[in-house]
């Protein structure tokens, strides 16, 4: 929001720098990004006027001109056409710093020669003061500008762009930033007197309103000016101060309109009255929905079509605007327009926001709209572009406005005590000091207590709901550095009490994502939103039992259903990413999906498990949700949070001793195994039997469940090629997949269990063995006997061997056994004793035999 301070002047006294009050609005909520002076430069250029024009004696297209500056009557050579006697005129003097009117770059004013005549200065036009691109003609001042004052007085001023924040809807004006400097500075609001002159006529005989949507209209007040001059150009001041707010001046009646939109915040419009289509003898304005595939051409010509999420203004016969966006061309205001009805209404905001993002229509109007605001600021912005209309294109106002309110609502009280503001800050306020800071603001207090007040906020703070909002405008007033620095006025809670569930779920993706950035990872976030081919690829057969759930205005084709697992978008990213990068990629996610509400697929909150949620899952279609929201019911999709990781290429970057070996399933294995030891739970893995590759999307060769308390978390495997190829993905790509509701179900569960253990003081002892066993017997059987006697602290398989030194049919695992007591040092016939027993228990079970000697054991 750019606010003039000269505009500002004529509402608030201000006795602070431009950059003094920049800091203090600063200060109190209201960001001023830039402070643009305007006129800092125009040193040596004051107000003139034209005495006489000559003819130049030596050039048919030039003239001379005297002009009077006070202390002289210096004359100047001059060519613009529009130049004339009596005219007061910007007069730059030798010195002066101007615009080149033809490069655009700036030049100092020295003495000239032009045609063989000395020219000792300068009439400027617009773009020379780098007030606007204008350099058709001289600038032409109006008749009261004082004679000889500098322009920097007359014109200069300074521009604060303020960062509105989207609860202000106020401050997008320059009365809400007027009283905002008020309550900061202690000064008085002065706002303009609301009278004009009517006829004795009754707008009612003129015009009605009927508000057919009152949820989405809550006031529509009009006036009617009568036999007004169309033609008469704006005053010179409203449009400077359009231009220095950042609007282009257009129309008096459009100026108008938009000058009262800056001055209050309030969005108006003005119809051609005449050209309404009447109805029983008179126009009747209709506030309705647009009509499925109802036509409107707006004011910038361009043909739209509507739908019945879009608020429009019609009359008996069609749409003339569009409601808080834009107006029609049929009803647009033409030099011909002598009669004009100004509306000022309040929209509902939300349908403003759908309308204009669908239309791809916004504009300082819907801006405003969009921010919400209170329905009281209608009645008084209306009166206020009456006023001025008169003002400014004559004519007559009809009796009263038409006034139709179907959104009244009692003012809300809120009672309020200096304790809040203590309780929420920790300043101490007295409260008549509260009373005080909250009246400079515009609220009104009633006393209830020695400590308690009633407050009612004024019409144009539709952002103060509660007493903590209240307590924010007492403290930003009296000043945030005034808050003090205390210590907490009670203890800390237990770390118990603090290990809450969603500080777990926090922790737990924390520790997931530094694992995996150390791990060589890249964290990706793609959006929730996807397209049904996506989801398709997924699948080897290209198929999908019952399609996601469809939103109800894609913005694009990609973006049309709500994802069901975080596989597509990061398969896609990974895709480009391959594009560009020709080493190892390694890329997660953590993110939310959405399920159904599916017997197959309960939610926790009802007593399922998720089970099968590692496929692809499905979502109830948009039909079925929308009759479930006809019995009164509104089923929403069911949100989880899961862990997605996929991985290709080498090993290791590419380097001079040589090119290393690619990823393999025991990388991304080794990575599962890794992750859960640092979240100190116990895991296994499970074959995935059970799923068929065309719904998990794996090989059946490379995938297994990860298994931990006896749940399965999780899957990892090889990408199916048919997929990979659907993607465009080169080279075997290795997929990760965790639940993470389930994952942190079981970290909630260990937390009580887990325990620190001190450091072992006495040493450990490390044994290898080489067994040879069956060739469906896996290695998880081997090293479940070997864990489970007590003095083994860790078992690592270091070689797998198949070939002619053990029978067909047989493998032979290589096993380090580590054994450690934590009462003494284990002596050599302990651990022989141990491992004696474990070989004997390998052998009864699995038929173990030790490869030193190739026997039964």
């Amino acid at each position: 929001m750019k606010v003039s301070l000269k505009w500002l002047k004529e509402y608030v006294d201000l006795k602070l720098t431009p950059k003094e009050l920049a800091e203090r609005l600063t200060m109190a909520g209201m960001e001023v990004k830039t402070i643009e002076t305007i006129g800092a430069t125009w040193n040596n250029i004051v107000v003139g006027q034209i005495t006489a024009i000559n003819p130049h004696p030596n050039a048919d297209r030039l003239k001379l001109a005297t002009v009077d500056i006070g202390k002289g009557s210096p004359t100047v050579v001059c060519g613009a056409p529009n130049i004339s006697v009596g005219q007061k005129v910007p007069f730059a003097s030798v010195g002066a710093q101007l615009i080149d009117g033809h490069t655009g770059e700036t030049i100092l004013l020295k003495p000239a020669k032009i045609r063989g005549i000395a020219s000792e200065g300068m009439v400027c036009s617009e773009k020379e003061l780098g007030i606007s691109d204008n350099h058709e003609g001289i600038m032409v001042l109006p008749p009261e500008a004082p004679l000889s004052i500098p322009l920097s007085e007359y014109l200069g001023d300074a521009i604060l762009d303020i960062d509105v924040t989207p609860n202000r809807p106020d401050c997008l004006s320059i009365i809400g930033v007027a009283r905002e400097i008020a309550a900061i500075t202690g000064e008085k609001v002065h706002l303009p007197e609301l009278h004009y002159e009517e006829s004795e006529t009754p707008i009612n005989s003129f015009v009605s309103v009927n508000i057919v949507e009152p949820e989405l209209c809550s006031r529509y007040c009009a006036s009617l000016v009568l036999n007004l001059i169309q033609d008469r150009p704006s005053p010179d001041w409203l449009q400077q101060r359009l231009k220095n707010c950042g609007m282009r001046p257009i129309s008096n009646i459009v100026d108008v309109t938009n000058y009262v939109m800056l001055e209050y915040g309030q969005p108006l419009h003005a119809f051609d009255y005449h050209s309404l289509k009447e109805g029983n003898g008179t126009p009747q304005i209709i506030v309705r929905r647009a009509a499925d595939d109802e036509k409107i051409t707006s004011l910038d010509g361009v043909a739209r079509t509507l739908n019945p999420a879009i608020l429009v203004i019609a009359d008996k016969e069609r749409p003339v605007a569009i409601a808080g966006i834009m107006g029609g061309w049929d009803t647009e205001v033409t030099k011909e327009t002598n009669t004009v009805l100004l509306e000022s209404a309040n929209f509902n905001q939300a349908t403003i926001r759908r309308g204009s993002n669908h239309l791809r229509l916004q504009n300082e109007a819907s801006l405003r709209f969009d921010k919400g605001l209170n329905p009281n600021l209608a009645m008084p912005a209306l009166k206020r572009a009456t006023q001025l209309l008169l003002q400014m294109a004559g004519g007559k106002a009809a009796r009263g406005i038409v006034d139709a309110y179907p959104g009244k609502s009692e003012p809300k009280m809120i009672a309020f005590s200096a304790y809040e503001v203590e309780r929420l800050t920790g300043l101490k306020v007295g409260i008549n000091k509260i009373t005080g800071v909250l009246s400079s603001l515009g609220f009104v207090c009633q006393e209830i207590s020695p400590s308690q007040i009633s407050v009612s906020p004024p019409y144009w703070r539709s952002d103060i709901k509660s007493a903590a909002d209240l307590v924010e405008e007492v403290v930003r007033i009296i000043g945030y550095d005034k808050v003090p620095v205390t210590r907490l006025g009670s203890s800390l809670p237990q770390q118990e009490s603090m290990l809450s569930l969603g500080a777990q779920r926090s922790n737990l993706k924390k520790k997931l994502r530094n694992f995996l950035v150390g791990c060589g990872f890249q964290e990706t976030v793609t959006y929730t939103l996807v397209s049904l081919e996506k989801l398709q690829k997924l699948s080897p057969n290209l198929e999908l039992k019952i399609p996601p759930l469809k939103v109800a205005n894609p913005m694009t084709r990609e973006q049309e259903y709500l994802r069901t697992n975080l596989r597509a978008g990061l398969l896609s990213t990974f895709h480009h990413n391959q594009r560009h990068e020709p080493g190892g990629i390694r890329l997660f996610e953590i993110g939310k999906v959405f399920l159904p509400q599916h017997p197959s697929h309960p939610s926790p909150d009802k007593g399922g498990g998720g089970e099968g949620l590692l496929v692809t899952p499905v979502v109830a279609t948009l039909s079925e949700t929308k009759g479930k929201q006809s019995q009164g019911e509104r089923e929403l999709p069911w949100e989880k949070e899961m862990l997605c990781a996929v991985l290709s290429g080498p090993r290791a970057e590419m380097s001079w001793r040589g090119d290393t070996k690619p990823i393999d399933f025991f990388d991304a294995k080794g990575i599962i195994e890794a992750l859960m030891n640092q979240l100190k739970l116990k895991t296994s893995f499970k074959p995935n039997d059970n799923d068929p590759e065309s719904s998990s999307g794996l090989t059946q060769e490379a995938r297994v469940n990860i298994i931990s308390e006896n749940e399965e978390v999780g899957i990892v495997g090889l990408l199916h090629p048919k997929v990979a190829k659907a993607f465009e993905l080169s080279g075997e790509v290795y997929l990760i997949e965790i639940d993470l509701e389930k994952l942190l179900k079981i970290v909630h569960s260990q937390l009580p269990a887990m325990r620190y253990q001190p450091i072992q003081r006495f040493p450990n002892v490390s044994r290898d063995i080489a067994l040879v066993v069956d060739e469906e017997i896996p290695y998880k059987k081997v090293a479940k006997i070997v864990q489970s006697f007590p003095l083994v602290t860790k078992v690592t398989l270091f070689d797998l061997y198949r070939g002619e030194q053990i029978p067909k049919g047989k493998k032979s695992f290589a096993l380090r056994i580590t054994y450690q007591s934590p009462e003494r040092t284990l002596t050599d016939e302990e651990i022989d004793q141990i491992q004696q027993q474990m070989l004997d228990k390998l052998n009864l079970e699995l038929g173990a035999t030790l490869r030193s000697n190739n026997q039964k054991v």
